[in-house]
């Protein structure tokens, strides 16, 4: 653990020690009785300083949970020094970086995975299945929003020195959403950032994007308002809805609403028909550690592109499409 995030002592640590093929062998942190309080509950080793982390021979891997502005650092970092790397979101805070880790990943022959790229909820593939079969007729429109409340006083996301934003921070969650349910060829057809009074960074957002075939993406985002965490797919036939969608609580049972002109259905599990209610608790975290485990695991077997491992170029595509969305902000 190259940091004592919330989200890695909250979330990731536990998911990683739960794992059968995965252990939290040591924490890291700049201040050694941090590290010290995070890496008690699992028997781990407290190490002061990320670089005398990676100079340990029992760590395979390292997950980076740090500010966005220190990741393309400390990923190459643990990259020259043979260790794995799971990095929190976004990988890096522009495209080039993206794609020099990346490819230093390759030729190093290491594993180099994105959280947000990785595995999704349960109601994505879902809702993706929903679609093709024409449940809701024509596809015309994704809405998707993701908003959290703001903090009492600033922290590195309120910091562009730490490559902090709303864009980054909140905004991806939609993004990624287009991306998933639409697919990888969005135009940003206009954007739109908004700095908070007295903020050095975005705090909200907005952007129009469209596919080829004209299907378009209204994403709406921002990390001074009241929680929200949903999209909804509208066709020519009815609307599909997903509430929770993003960074569910691993027992959440989530919920796809599915709206026609005959009524409403609330769908559960995808068996062979239509006819559910609430689908499985489906642990995000735990998916994207054992997508992570996997991966190293095909390449250290010397076949990374095997077994349904994570798409290599996920992540510089959604660089490149929150680049264009700050460009086209930029513009406007």
């Amino acid at each position: 653990m190259l940091g004592c995030a919330d989200i890695a002592v909250r979330r990731m640590m536990p998911a990683m020690a739960a794992l059968p093929g995965t252990e939290v062998t040591a924490v890291a942190s700049r201040d050694a009785a941090k590290a010290a309080v995070a890496a008690a509950p699992y028997g781990a080793a407290a190490v002061e300083g990320y670089q005398e982390l990676l100079r340990r021979p029992d760590v395979d891997a390292v997950y980076v949970p740090l500010p966005a502005a220190l990741h393309a650092e400390w990923t190459e970092a643990a990259l020259r020094a043979g260790k794995h790397v799971l990095a929190e979101k976004p990988l890096t805070t522009d495209p080039e970086s993206t794609a020099a880790l990346l490819g230093l990943a390759a030729a190093s022959g290491l594993a180099l995975m994105e959280t947000s790229c990785s595995s999704t909820t349960a109601s994505t593939p879902t809702s993706r299945k929903l679609v093709a079969d024409g449940a809701i007729g024509e596809l015309r429109a994704l809405h998707a929003c993701s908003a959290s409340p703001g903090c009492p006083t600033p922290t590195f996301r309120h910091d562009p020195g730490l490559g902090g934003g709303a864009l980054g921070d909140v905004g991806v969650y939609p993004l990624r959403a287009a991306q998933h349910l639409l697919g990888d060829e969005l135009d940003v057809l206009g954007a739109h950032l908004v700095r908070g009074p007295g903020s050095r960074v975005e705090t909200a957002g907005g952007a129009l994007l469209a596919t080829p075939a004209g299907v378009t993406a209204h994403i709406a985002f921002g990390m001074d308002h009241g929680y929200r965490s949903a999209y909804e797919l509208w066709g020519s036939q009815g609307r599909l809805v997903v509430e929770r969608a993003y960074t569910p609580p691993a027992d959440h049972r989530p919920v796809v609403r599915l709206e026609t002109r005959t009524g409403v259905e609330a769908l559960q599990k995808w068996v062979q028909g239509w006819f559910n209610l609430v689908l499985d608790a489906d642990d995000q975290v735990r998916n994207t550690v054992a997508a992570f485990a996997a991966l190293v695991a095909r390449t250290g077997a010397g076949h990374p592109g095997d077994g349904g491992a994570p798409d290599p170029e996920a992540p510089l595509r959604q660089a490149r499409l929150l680049d264009a969305v700050r460009r086209r902000a930029a513009l406007v």
